[in-house]
């Protein structure tokens, strides 16, 4: 049985099209002059992408110098075609972020403009935000500057490609100092108290045969690397905003002591070492390599607690800084502007920073938007991460659905409310029965419902035989970035 995701569309009421006015208003700027801006055509940069991306938001270029590197971050600039308060600004303002389907996405902007005009695409100069971040030889911001120029990516890379060419010594010259780089902000986001799950990440992909099946996507170094590079961006973008005391952040409030005291508790009990005076961020990085998977996935699970109330904190514009105005999974405060493509408030958010920057007060239709945003930006994050999770949900059920009453090798990552990982085909779902974390059974499923996503697994009776596994390195964990 094949998944619907139409079903998952009419379910939670998702846009089929854009409206005559938007499309129409959309090909005129995609026609339209983009301002005066910087000729920065000389910098070299590339994008990475998905394979296929045509939505191309950031292109990277990253230089060694005598004292540390620079990064020069272009960031496709909507707020120079998407005219305030125009049938265009109404229509991505009401769906709030590009949700993304196996069977295709429902787009922010009309494709003419996120993957032709504003796009970043290697075809010649392009309009772009471009952020120009130098550091010094540990990874630390030491200046920061941002302003509208034009720009030229030189490729449109893809990371399997990336990682590739490092592997074989051979980076493209724009990316090469990213393997110092990248590992060099790690580890100082380690230090700042950045949380890295790691858990396993699903995707649903075709099966080739006209279905589609559920796999464990596996990052690549570079992919973390380029991370690293994107929340540099966002967290100057916060820095910027403070100082000014106008802006709006993504939050999340610091861990809870009890709720650290609570996973000291729980990874000590599953036998993993921590440290005295040792922060969960140190924790969890140490397990990158632990050689007992089961433990090492029932503690990130348990983790996950640290990492909740994430929200968007407008200030500034009759409201003060929120007085927590960090991001706990970050280390840092945080500001989203690096995919204005795919998420509304990036636009705004690179509006505010180059008004700051250039020495300007924000104009009134910004100031007149960034209350509003926050409550517009929760919703469509709830939406973009409901369906995601229904598709997964189905299809997983599908490939689960002639299965019903097997035994499957698991890991419990937790026992209450019961939860476990099955491998193969990698699965997570609620299970019932007697569980303790980290154990590794063989669990009966009990419900593979394609219709309603459900799929329930259960202890068999007892005198079956716990399986031997660990988790093999295909289903290795894989890093969620923060947003």
């Amino acid at each position: 049985m094949l998944p619907d995701f139409a079903a998952v569309r009419t379910e939670f009421a998702l846009p089929t099209a854009f409206p005559s006015e938007v499309l129409t208003e959309a090909e005129r700027a995609a026609a339209g002059p983009t301002g005066e801006r910087v000729d920065a055509t000389d910098v070299p940069l590339v994008t990475v992408d998905p394979p296929g991306s045509m939505d191309l938001d950031q292109a990277v270029g990253i230089t060694r110098t005598a004292r540390g590197f620079t990064v020069h971050y272009a960031i496709a600039d909507l707020g120079a075609v998407v005219t305030p308060g125009g049938a265009l600004d109404a229509e991505v303002r009401r769906r709030g972020q590009t949700v993304y389907l196996p069977d295709g996405s429902v787009p922010l902007h009309p494709p003419v403009l996120s993957e032709n005009a504003a796009s970043l695409l290697p075809d010649g100069p392009r309009p772009a935000v471009l952020w120009r971040i130098e550091l010094d030889d540990a990874g630390e911001t030491v200046s920061v500057d941002v302003r509208r120029a034009l720009v030229r990516s030189l490729a449109r890379l893809d990371y399997a490609g990336v990682q590739a060419d490092f592997d074989a010594g051979r980076p493209h010259p724009a990316l090469a100092p990213l393997a110092e780089l990248g590992p060099l902000r790690r580890e100082l986001a380690v230090t700042r108290g950045a949380v890295e799950l790691e858990l396993p990440e699903q995707e649903v992909v075709p099966d080739g045969a006209g279905g589609w099946t559920v796999r464990v996507r596996r990052r690549t170094a570079v992919e973390d690397w380029n991370a690293e590079i994107s929340l540099l961006t966002g967290m100057s973008a916060a820095r910027i905003m403070l100082d000014a005391g106008v802006g709006l952040l993504r939050t999340l409030p610091a861990p809870d002591p009890d709720a650290i005291a609570e996973l000291r508790r729980t990874a000590v009990a599953l036998g993993i070492d921590w440290p005295a005076g040792a922060t969960p961020a140190q924790v969890l990085a140490g397990l990158k390599h632990a050689d007992q998977a089961p433990r090492t996935l029932a503690v990130r699970r348990a983790a996950t607690t640290l990492l909740r109330g994430a929200s968007y904190q407008a200030f500034g514009v009759g409201v003060g800084a929120p007085a927590d105005a960090g991001h706990g999974g970050i280390g840092a405060p945080y500001a989203h502007v690096t995919a204005p493509l795919r998420r509304l408030v990036d636009r705004f958010g690179s509006e505010v920073c180059l008004a700051v920057a250039a020495g300007r007060e924000i104009p009134a239709w910004l100031a007149e938007a960034l209350p509003s945003l926050p409550d517009v930006m929760n919703a469509s994050d709830r939406t973009a991460n409901a369906v995601s999770r229904a598709c997964t949900d189905r299809t997983e059920a599908a490939v689960l659905a002639d299965r019903v009453g097997e035994g499957f090798p698991a890991i419990v990552l937790r026992a209450d409310p019961g939860e476990v990982f099955v491998p193969e085909p990698p699965v997570m779902a609620r299970c019932s029965g007697e569980l303790r974390a980290a154990d590794t059974p063989v669990v009966q499923l009990v419900e593979a419902d394609p219709a309603t996503g459900t799929v329930r697994f259960a202890l068999p009776d007892p005198g079956v035989a716990s399986s031997p596994i660990g988790c093999p390195d295909r289903h290795a964990p894989q890093a969620p970035r923060h947003g």
